[in-house]
C-alpha cells in the first residue's frame, strides 16, 4: 500500500487558487463589514461562483468542477484560513446538494443542481427544530398527501440560508410509526421552493459567530409541493441525513483546520511584533512552548481529516468513524487554537477590530453544527464497541 502525504500537482494548483481569491477579495473592511451588520455577502458569492469554487465538487455533467470531496476539503480549509465568515458564505449556498445529488431524480439534478453549479440559485437544509437537534429522528414537520401534492406544517430553526435561499430540502414526517425506537422509519425529504405560499423565514440575528452566512428560523404553514418535489424514497430520509453527515462532517473538519491555521499565523505575527518587559513577546519559552503544541495539534487535525476524506474517495463512501473523530478533533483544536489566540492577543483581542476576535468567535460552532461534539464521540464509541444504531 503506498501512503501519500502530499497533494497531486492539479490539488496544489486548487490549493493555490482558493488562497489568492481568498486574500485578494476577503478584505478586512468586508469582513468587519459582513461581521458586524450580520449580512451576506451576495457580490462576493458571485465572484467565487464564476471561479466554480463552490460547485467544486459537483460533477461536471451538471456544470461543477467534477472534483471530489478532497478538493472540497482543500478549498475550504484555504478559505477558512483567510477569514472563516466570509470563506463559509462564500460554499455554503451549496448546503445539502450532497441529497439532490446521491437520491435525487434526473429531473431534480437538471431543474436544481444546475442552477446551483452556475451560481444562479441558493439552497439551504432544513432538519433541525426547536425541539429536535442532536435528535434528528424526533422532528415533528409533518408532510400529509392531498392528491398529487404533499401539505407541509412545521417550525425549523437554524436554517442556513432560510432567508436567501431559492429553495431548501426539508426532512418532514410522513408517516407515524407505532414505537418510539422505529420513528426514524417515517421521515422523507422534500424540495421545498422559498416563493411557495405558506414558507415563511425570519432571519435569526446575535449569532455569536459565522455572521456573514444566513441563519433563520422557517415556518411552514400548509405549504403546497408537487410529488415530483418528494427527493428519493418515502420514509428513507432519516437515512438520507445519516449519510449526508457523514459527508458533511469532515467539510466542517476542513474549516475547523482552517480556522486553526488562520488563527495560529495570526498570532505568530502578533507575538512576533509585541513587546513585553523589554522583549519579543515571541521571545518568552512558555508562548513558543504553547504555540508549537497548537501546530502540532493542528497539523494532526488536518492529517486525519484528509484521511477521512481519502478513505471517501477510495471506497466511494465515508467512513462514519472517522468522519466523526475529524469532525470532532478539528472542532476542538479550533476552539483551543482561537483560545490561546487571543489570549495571547491580550486586550486587543477582544476588541473586533482585530482578526483574532472573528476567528474566536467563529470557532465554535465547528462544536456545535452537523453534530455537536457529544454525538462524535458517540458514534465513535458505539463502533467502537460494536453496537448498534447511532
Amino acid at each position: 500500500m503506498t501512503v501519500s502525504f502530499q497533494f497531486t500537482e492539479e490539488q496544489e494548483d486548487i490549493r493555490r487558487a482558493a488562497r489568492e481569491f481568498a486574500e485578494k477579495e476577503f478584505t478586512p473592511e468586508l469582513a468587519r463589514e459582513c461581521d458586524r451588520e450580520e449580512k451576506f455577502p451576495m457580490e462576493l458569492f458571485k465572484k467565487c461562483a464564476k471561479l466554480g469554487f463552490h460547485a467544486v465538487a459537483i460533477p461536471e455533467e451538471y456544470g461543477g468542477g467534477g472534483y471530489g470531496p478532497i478538493e472540497q476539503m482543500i478549498v475550504m480549509e484555504e478559505f477558512s484560513a483567510v477569514n472563516p465568515g466570509l470563506g463559509l458564505a462564500c460554499l455554503l449556498p451549496t448546503f445539502g446538494v450532497e441529497i439532490l445529488l446521491l437520491h435525487g431524480s434526473e429531473e431534480q439534478k437538471e431543474q436544481y443542481v444546475t442552477k446551483i453549479a452556475k451560481g444562479d440559485a441558493i439552497m439551504g437544509m432544513a432538519n433541525t427544530e426547536p425541539d429536535a437537534g442532536s435528535d434528528s429522528a424526533s422532528i415533528k414537520t409533518r408532510a400529509v398527501k392531498d392528491g398529487n401534492e404533499w401539505v407541509l406544517n412545521g417550525t425549523k430553526q437554524f436554517i442556513s440560508n432560510g432567508s436567501i435561499a431559492d429553495f431548501i430540502l426539508v426532512t418532514a414526517r410522513t408517516r407515524e410509526m407505532e414505537s418510539f425506537e422505529k420513528r426514524h422509519r417515517g421521515i422523507s425529504y422534500f424540495i421545498v421552493e422559498t416563493d411557495r405560499e405558506g414558507y415563511k423565514a425570519d432571519k435569526i440575528k446575535g449569532k455569536m459567530g459565522i455572521r456573514a452566512t444566513d441563519t433563520a428560523e422557517v415556518s411552514l404553514n400548509n405549504v403546497r409541493v408537487p410529488e415530483s418535489n418528494l427527493v428519493g424514497e418515502e420514509g428513507k430520509g432519516f437515512y438520507y441525513m445519516m449519510e449526508f453527515f457523514d459527508i458533511t462532517r469532515v467539510w466542517v473538519a476542513a474549516q475547523a483546520v482552517g480556522i486553526a491555521r488562520g488563527a495560529l499565523q495570526l498570532v505568530i505575527d502578533y507575538v512576533k511584533q509585541r513587546k513585553a518587559f523589554g522583549l519579543p513577546l515571541a521571545a518568552f519559552q512558555y508562548i513558543q512552548f504553547k504555540i508549537a503544541e497548537l501546530a502540532t495539534k493542528i497539523e494532526a487535525a488536518r492529517t486525519l481529516t484528509y484521511r477521512a476524506a481519502a478513505v471517501q474517495v477510495e471506497q466511494g463512501k465515508p467512513d462514519n468513524t472517522l468522519s466523526a473523530m475529524a469532525k470532532w478533533y478539528a472542532g476542538e483544536v479550533a476552539v483551543e487554537t482561537t483560545n490561546w489566540a487571543l489570549q495571547f492577543h491580550g486586550g486587543y483581542g477582544y476588541i473586533d477590530e482585530y482578526p483574532i476576535n472573528q476567528f474566536y468567535r467563529d470557532a465554535k460552532i465547528t462544536e456545535i453544527y452537523e453534530g455537536a461534539k457529544e454525538v462524535e464521540k458517540l458514534i465513535i464509541a458505539r463502533n467502537l464497541f460494536g453496537f448498534k444504531g447511532r
